[in-house]
């Protein structure tokens, strides 16, 4: 669609209308001697005749008879070929009938005529500009102006000109020089609106969104009906989390082009997330145009998001027979069915989404989601990989985790990996260097929890007993809860947060830049995000560093690469003082174990050793399957052959799918295992039931390199003892300061061999073992594991050594700023630690209906269609 161009005009630079001006002699005018001699009356009667050809030839122009006029033209030059104003003329005719040779013949006549016309330069710029030669235009509207610096038209024209050169840089690559042409239009014609419109295009794609929305909003005011500009104002203010303007934008995009199909989309995904009308409108949307796939696709999204998964894959599936290479209706379908638990249906989907599109990156980022949750990580981080090739914004955090299931921990390309997202990741968002907290050692802490896990999660086992314990008096807690679907534990966690004086910010849906806006305003001493690269994250707002110390603790095994963040949360057994593991953070530790755990009530009570009624030994695990690596199963294999008749009970989700039960078991078999001696269960929705199925099992093995957190502490309060392997990293150390913290350090191996001989030897005396299993809870909830007040107070001291350190000046992540800068010094500019406030803006992605095209107008996925993406730990979470 090519943009709208001011009309090229004619004139001789002094006529507003653009109308040749009429002969200087005045018509019917008489001299002042009544005596006049025959020769002056023949020369008059000529001028005459002349000016009335002439004045009769502009107004046939003017009314478009250009073959009329030309005969004129041509009549007054038959008689005088230098008429500078019947060249003009001839030129504008033949140029209006497209002989555009003829006509810059007649306009360079006139130049040579008279170099100081700069009508006449303008009119052969549009000729340059129509055969594409936007250079030689340029400077044919420049010696215009140069001779007339107040002609308007050329202006016009020359802004028209160089808003076109500037798009052509831009998408060759070269964005500044574009910026720059933009800019120089702006500077000759401060009204042309597609130039403001383009600099918002490319703002917007640099994410610099503050100055994208003020270009924006003066193309909309130089042209009030600019229905693209309103449509791209809606896009900013619906990912800044301002629905209800960014619904005004699109209405006035609607109401100037009531068919913008991008604007109708746009529209009902931002209804959708404020939670009205959107279905009616994608209904009404079908009601007019029934074929409308995409408008099927985004209302399967909604139904969706509103857990009406048969609803959805109705919608999903109409759109596919509309359209049946739709790859985001085939990639959506993929993710209802994976919710559903139809893996082997889900993964066809989404292999068929990325046939159809091979440059679908979120769906290579999915493919990776059921590769990792089916066991397969080598795949799954392949996938991944593919989508940072074809993205590199997208799909990496998911890769981070997944290189957790394998990492050896004997190199550093895990840190590397990390440490590069932190360095991309922080140039999105600028950074406060400065704070009006009060440098008081010893005042009360404002401490702030960021997360999404405040529900039935296994994060929330975890930070239940600081919001619980914490003295409110000395540590007023803030909360900043982005939870997506409350549930009765949410709403327990804020009514204890609320009763003890604390404050519970609900952030679902907001840009991470407002949270950060709102930490500030809240004068959070210490803000402590309890996620890392897991779903839902809010690591853009640490980003921003509203907070004078910021920590990562729970939620992630691993460093978050963001050197914003001061701390990480561990202990001297996840992280013993000679580990090599690397992080940005600076690591600090409790004095006991990093977690405190508190067990759900639902559980019920401890049930008796099952080998006392079978007769045989249960080995089991219910971490996820992509911590259950071929070189685990090797190990399990181990054991269960030196165990007659021994059986594994596995529970993980993928298994409600056949084609994953049968290769698990296939593999086991291989190893020597008998398929009769496998159990497999799929994912058991309510907690009582998950935790009772622990009582199916004698002993639990815990997963290397990765061990579990949540599954460890849930089978030793249900009295199963676990059985663990010591690594060289935090991911492979978890289980061994949750054992020794409970008073099991003699269930911890060192080596594979001394793993399998402890698993054996526990097998081997069923009554210790059971007298072990009615005992183990008791054990635990008088352990410093499951001890809140003592855990807490530690946890209230260490936060203020790091306030104190603060205080004194010492602030590790600044130290981390500076030496990033060094190490990269061209980039410096990029990520130097230089706004005292950040811009209100949401760089968390890129716009989804936004980029510039040749003509600076919108493109991108067709009609606005909306696709789904898997975020990490769909389930159960990172803990498990």
């Amino acid at each position: 669609m090519k943009m709208a161009l001011p009309e090229v005009g004619v004139g001789n630079g002094r006529g507003r209308d653009g109308v040749v001006a009429e002969s200087d002699c005045i018509k019917g005018t008489r001299p002042s001697s009544d005596v006049v001699c025959t020769t002056q009356i023949h020369t008059m009667e000529k001028k005459f005749e002349e000016k009335d050809a002439l004045s009769y030839a502009n107004i046939l122009r003017l009314r478009n008879k250009f073959v009329d006029a030309l005969v004129l033209y041509d009549n007054v030059l038959e008689k005088d070929r230098s008429n500078i104003d019947a060249l003009l003329g001839k030129g504008i005719c033949l140029q209006s009938q497209n002989l555009n040779r003829k006509a810059f013949e007649c306009f360079m006549e006139v130049i040579k005529l008279d170099p100081q016309n700069a009508c006449a330069f303008t009119h052969c710029g549009a000729l340059y500009k129509d055969e594409g030669r936007l250079l030689e235009a340029e400077e044919s509207y420049h010696k215009a102006l140069k001779v007339d610096p107040t002609y308007r038209l050329a202006a016009e024209c020359l802004a028209v000109v160089l808003t076109d050169i500037g798009t052509s840089l831009k998408i060759s690559g070269n964005t500044e020089a574009g910026i720059q042409k933009y800019c120089e239009a702006l500077n000759a014609d401060s009204r042309y609106a597609p130039a403001y419109y383009n600099l918002g295009v490319v703002y917007s794609e640099m994410m610099q969104f503050d100055l994208a929305l003020s270009c924006y909003e003066k193309a909309a005011l130089q042209r009030p009906m600019y229905a693209e500009a309103y449509c791209n104002m809606g896009v900013i203010y619906k990912n800044r989390g301002d629905l209800e303007t960014a619904i005004a934008c699109y209405e006035r995009c609607l109401s100037v082009s009531p068919n913008f199909e991008i604007a109708k989309n746009n529209m009902a995904i931002a209804l959708t997330d404020l939670g009205t009308k959107a279905i009616v409108f994608y209904e009404l949307a079908l009601h007019f145009n029934p074929h409308c796939a995409e408008a099927c696709n985004n209302l399967g999204v909604i139904y969706k998001d509103r857990d009406n998964l048969d609803k959805a894959v109705e919608c999903y599936q109409t759109a596919l027979s509309i359209k049946p290479n739709f790859s985001q209706s085939l990639n959506n379908l993929g993710v209802v069915y994976t919710v559903q638990g139809k893996i082997d249906a889900a993964a066809s989907m989404i292999e068929k989404a990325i046939v159809a599109n091979p440059t679908y990156a979120e769906a290579y980022n999915n493919l990776g989601v059921l590769y990792r949750d089916a066991g397969n990580i080598t795949l799954a981080i392949e996938a991944y990989e593919k989508c940072l090739e074809i993205d590199p914004d997208s799909g990496m955090r998911n890769r981070l985790l997944a290189m957790n299931y394998v990492n050896e921990g004997s190199d550093n390309k895990l840190f590397d990996a990390h440490r590069e997202w932190g360095r991309r990741f922080l140039r999105l968002y600028p950074q406060y260097t400065s704070w009006d907290n009060s440098k008081v050692m010893e005042r009360p802490l404002v401490v702030g929890y960021v997360s999404p896990d405040y529900f039935t999660h296994s994060v929330s086992y975890f930070i239940e007993a600081p919001l619980t314990f914490h003295d409110y008096t000395e540590y007023q807690v803030v909360v900043y809860s982005a939870v997506v679907k409350a549930d009765a534990k949410t709403y327990k966690f804020k009514e204890r947060v609320l009763k003890k004086g604390g404050l519970w910010r609900d952030i679902y849906g907001i840009d991470e830049k407002k949270v950060a806006d709102m930490v500030r305003e809240d004068q959070v001493d210490v803000l402590v995000e309890l996620t890392g690269h897991t779903a839902n994250n809010k690591l853009g707002t640490l980003a921003c560093r509203p907070a004078p110390v910021q920590v990562t603790w729970i939620g992630y095994p691993n460093t978050s690469g963001l050197p914003t963040i001061d701390y990480r949360i561990s202990d001297s057994l996840a992280d013993p003082p000679t580990t090599r593991q690397k992080q940005v953070e600076e690591l600090i530790r409790l004095p006991g174990c990093f977690l405190c755990y508190m067990p759900s009530p639902e559980a019920g009570p401890v049930c008796s050793t099952p080998a006392l009624s079978n007769g045989f030994v249960t080995f089991g695990s219910f971490n996820n399957l992509a911590k259950i690596t071929p070189k685990v199963l090797k190990v399990w294999a181990r054991i269960l052959c030196a165990v007659p008749n021994s059986r594994l009970i596995v529970k993980c989700k993928p298994f409600c799918s056949d084609s994953i039960r049968q290769r698990f078991i296939s593999i086991l078999e291989q190893l020597g295992v008998e398929p009769l001696r496998i159990d497999l269960l799929p994912l058991i929705l309510l907690n009582h039931d998950h935790m009772q199925a622990y009582s199916l099992m004698d002993i639990s093995l815990d997963t290397f390199p990765y061990a579990g957190t949540t599954t460890t502490c849930e089978s030793l309060y249900m009295g199963v003892p676990c059985v663990t392997l010591a690594g060289s990293v935090h991911a492979h150390n978890v289980g061994v300061s949750l054992l020794s913290n409970v008073g099991l350090a003699h269930l911890v191996a060192k080596t594979e061999d001394e793993y399998v001989q402890m698993a054996v030897k526990l097998a081997s005396n069923v009554s210790t073992l059971s007298e072990l299993r009615m005992s183990l809870r008791d054990l635990m909830l008088k352990s410093p594991l499951c001890d809140g007040p003592k855990f807490t107070k530690q946890l209230e001291s260490l936060y203020r050594k790091m306030w104190h350190r603060y205080c004194q000046g010492d602030v590790p992540a600044l130290r981390h700023m500076e030496a990033l800068q060094q190490e990269q010094p061209n980039n410096a500019e990029k990520i130097m630690v230089t706004f005292s406030e950040p811009a209100k803006a949401n760089p968390t992605a890129l716009l989804n209906y936004l980029s510039a095209n040749a003509n600076g107008r919108l493109s991108g996925p067709s009609s606005g269609q909306r696709h789904l993406n898997f975020e990490n730990n769909l389930s159960n979470g990172v803990l498990n």
